[in-house]
């Protein structure tokens, strides 16, 4: 029995052969491996189109802005769950990776979403901004991409990000709309939000050409990287079960009273 709707049964991506292993057309060996970066492999997979230079540049900038934040829920996680399972190295990188949503590295997705929405109602970005915002602050909603627990009054990220979309001729309408929802948000929650890194990764992207679905791509394979950096310093100098015991030390145990 089919579930869900009815689709050709192909795929664009790759097949391996007895005697080769072709990948979006383009012979693995030969054409592929010694002549292109991970990072170009990745757009050719993502996209099925070679990058361009500034394509390529950015996704660069990208992934390594996004990658590594210390001890994020991600990489405490993983540690965690190496310590309970020394030999399941593939589980621990996949616990991290499962707390990617929208409160940790899943925002970029969601700012891409907001930033598409916005482009397609035309008019003027600041004016599309402050309606949105508005209407996102009457709702209860939080504004994708604002606000962050430890960098104020900016996300530094975010501010070199915008540096050099500016400096390489980058900024086009996604990442304009970006500056007016800062504008927006700093008005309709009546004091100035940062905006953190999120925004401006998705910004970039759309404006690059890249597609909405596309955008959380790039922090989950950044963030793979840095997951698999503190698995290896995890099975060097292992602190997951330290980290375990300060939670246990931080949380107060309240006796319920009987019944």
């Amino acid at each position: 029995m089919q579930i869900g709707k009815g689709a050709v049964a192909e795929s664009h991506i790759c097949q391996a052969y007895a005697d080769r292993v072709e990948v979006r057309g383009r012979d693995l060996t030969g054409d592929l491996m010694g002549r292109i970066s991970f990072t170009d492999y990745f757009h050719l997979l993502l996209t099925g189109r070679e990058a361009t230079p500034i394509q390529r540049e950015f996704l660069d900038v990208l992934l390594v802005s996004i990658a590594e934040h210390g001890m994020m829920p991600t990489n405490i996680a993983a540690r965690m769950t190496l310590a309970a399972d020394p030999g399941s190295l593939q589980g621990a990188v996949a616990a991290g990776i499962l707390g990617c949503g929208p409160v940790i590295l899943g925002t970029a997705e969601l700012c891409a979403k907001l930033l598409v929405e916005a482009r397609g109602k035309g008019g003027e970005p600041l004016a599309v901004a402050m309606e949105m915002a508005a209407a996102i602050k009457a709702a209860g909603g939080k504004a994708p991409g604002f606000g962050h627990p430890v960098h104020r009054p900016v996300d530094p990220r975010a501010e070199r990000i915008l540096e050099l979309t500016d400096a390489r001729g980058v900024s086009g309408a996604h990442v304009a709309l970006a500056r007016a929802f800062r504008e927006a948000v700093a008005k309709a929650w009546g004091k100035p939000l940062v905006m953190n890194v999120s925004m401006p990764i998705a910004a970039v992207m759309l404006d690059l050409g890249f597609l909405a679905g596309m955008v959380k791509a790039v922090p989950l394979l950044a963030r793979t990287a840095s997951i698999l950096a503190h698995l290896v310093e995890e099975q060097q100098s292992p602190i997951g079960f330290l980290m375990a015991g300060k939670a246990e030390e931080a949380i107060s145990y309240i006796k319920d009273d009987k019944p």
